[in-house]
This record gives structure tokens, C-alpha cells and sequence, in this order.
């Protein structure tokens, strides 16, 4: 899942809408996602985000990725979300059981649903955040949530740069395993306990160009007039549409759905 949070630009229905909009709305169809005890409305939302993914990529010639990008969270999960279902089948023992594996032991069906649910959830509510932060430009964020909100613009600030580190972190750690490739260290292993252990000691040159870049990063936002900024040093004016109210409507429509379901 590199680049993860990397802004995609695009001129589609998604990337014109509010900063906050688009922030609300993912945070109402996580709670929808958390709210609902239902299979298939788990699996409606997460239909529900790859459309969304589908009218962010752009139009036809000219696409920014998204779809491609969500698909690939949406891979990540799956296999995130493989272990986790075998953990939970493993472990609830309640339940009669329906996938025999010995005389006294075997798969019940309150831990195929209660792993069913762990993993759909976890899916569902964690594409709609992903997908929207992709077409929401920081700064633009950074500024509603000043603005609007009348949030500090330290702790706006600080919230925008842990979303904006998460990409840049991870291409450090993508150029430190592949300098590591080209040094004959062989990453592809099967067993997860060693590859765990192998990636473990790259942590410390991980760690140490992160201090490097915060300590930069801080230096150029003091030089900018970090202290100085506040609700009336913003110029650009953020406007609400029929399409931001119509957004939030549909999605207070799957939360009240999550709710009723």
C-alpha cells in the first residue's frame, strides 16, 4: 500500500467538494460501518467506497489512480484481515460447531460470524477515510479546520503533518529495504517471524532520518510564520455546494442505515 495518503489531484465530483465535507462524511460511514451487525451491509459500503474510488479516478484518458489505489488498501486488508479471521475461528469456542476438525474440536458458527464481522468492519471502515484524505489536499484541511472549525493552528497543523508523514515514511522505509536489496539481503521469505525480525533492525535509520525531517520540517514552519498563523491569515474562501449537502446526505443516509439494519 505505498503512498498510501499521497494527495492524487483531479478536477472529478470528489476533489471539488468541502475539505470538511469529505471528512465528515468518512467518519459517518465509519460509524455506519461499526454501528451494523449486518454482512451485507458491511459489504454494500465497501461496494460503496469502491464507486467512490471509481468517480474520484478521473475521466476516462486522464486518471489519477484512485481506483487503483483503493483497490490496493482494499488487497492489503484482505490479507490483513485473513489472519485475523483464522485467529478469531481459532479462538471462540461458543457456538455449535459446523466445520468439524476432530472428535472435540472444530470451527462453531458464532466464530465464522464474529470473524466475518471483525474483518468486514475493519474493512469498511477504514476505505472511506483512506479514499477521501486522497483527494482532500492538505493544506486545504489545514485551513477549513482553522477557519471553520476555529481550531488552533498548531493542533491543525500537527494533525494535517501525522497524515502527510505516513507516505513520506513510507517511501524512506520502501529506499531503505531496497538499499538493503541491492546489499543481497533477500526480503521475499515466507516465514513472517523472519521477515519481521529482518525488517526490525531497519527501524533505527528509519527513525533517525524521521527526526532529520521533522527537525526540518519544524525549522521551515518557524520560518514561515508558524506562530503567526491564525482563522484571519487564510485568503482562500471555502464555499459549500449542493454537491457537499447532497454528499452528506447520502452519507447520513448508511449511517441511519448501519443504525436500523
Amino acid at each position: 500500500m505505498k503512498g498510501l495518503l499521497d494527495y492524487l489531484e483531479g478536477d472529478s465530483v470528489l476533489h471539488k467538494l468541502h475539505p470538511l465535507t469529505k471528512i465528515t462524511a468518512s467518519v459517518l460511514i465509519c460509524a455506519a460501518a461499526f454501528c451494523s451487525s449486518n454482512i451485507f451491509f458491511l459489504l454494500g459500503i465497501i461496494v460503496l467506497n469502491l464507486l467512490l474510488g471509481v468517480i474520484g479516478n478521473g475521466k476516462k484518458g486522464h486518471h489519477n489512480g484512485l481506483f487503483k489505489r483503493v483497490c490496493g488498501i482494499l488487497k492489503g486488508l484482505i490479507k490483513m484481515s485473513i489472519f485475523l479471521f483464522i485467529l478469531q475461528i481459532l479462538v471462540i469456542r461458543t457456538g455449535e460447531i459446523v466445520i468439524h476438525l476432530g472428535p472435540k474440536f472444530g470451527f462453531t458458527d458464532v466464530a465464522i460470524r464474529n470473524g466475518l464481522l471483525l474483518v468486514l468492519r475493519l474493512t469498511a471502515a477504514t476505505l472511506p477515510l483512506s479514499t477521501l484524505i486522497s483527494v482532500t489536499n492538505l493544506n486545504d484541511l489545514s485551513n477549513t479546520m482553522v477557519k471553520n472549525l476555529h481550531i488552533p493552528f498548531k493542533y491543525a497543523f500537527t494533525f494535517t503533518s501525522a497524515i502527510h508523514f505516513i507516505p513520506v515514511f513510507a517511501r524512506e522505509m520502501n529506499g531503505i529495504m531496497e538499499s538493503q536489496k541491492a546489499r543481497g539481503i533477500d526480503f521475499e521469505i515466507k516465514n513472517p517471524f523472519k521477515k519481521f525480525a529482518m525488517i526490525l533492525p531497519l527501524c533505527l535509520p528509519l527513525l533517525i532520518s524521521s527526526v532529520r525531517k521533522i527537525e526540518s520540517t519544524a525549522t521551515a514552519a518557524e520560518l514561515r510564520g508558524f506562530y503567526l498563523r491564525n482563522s484571519k491569515t487564510c485568503s482562500k474562501v471555502y464555499k459549500i455546494h449542493v454537491s457537499d449537502i447532497f454528499f452528506l446526505l447520502i452519507s447520513g443516509v448508511v449511517l441511519a442505515g448501519g443504525i436500523i439494519i
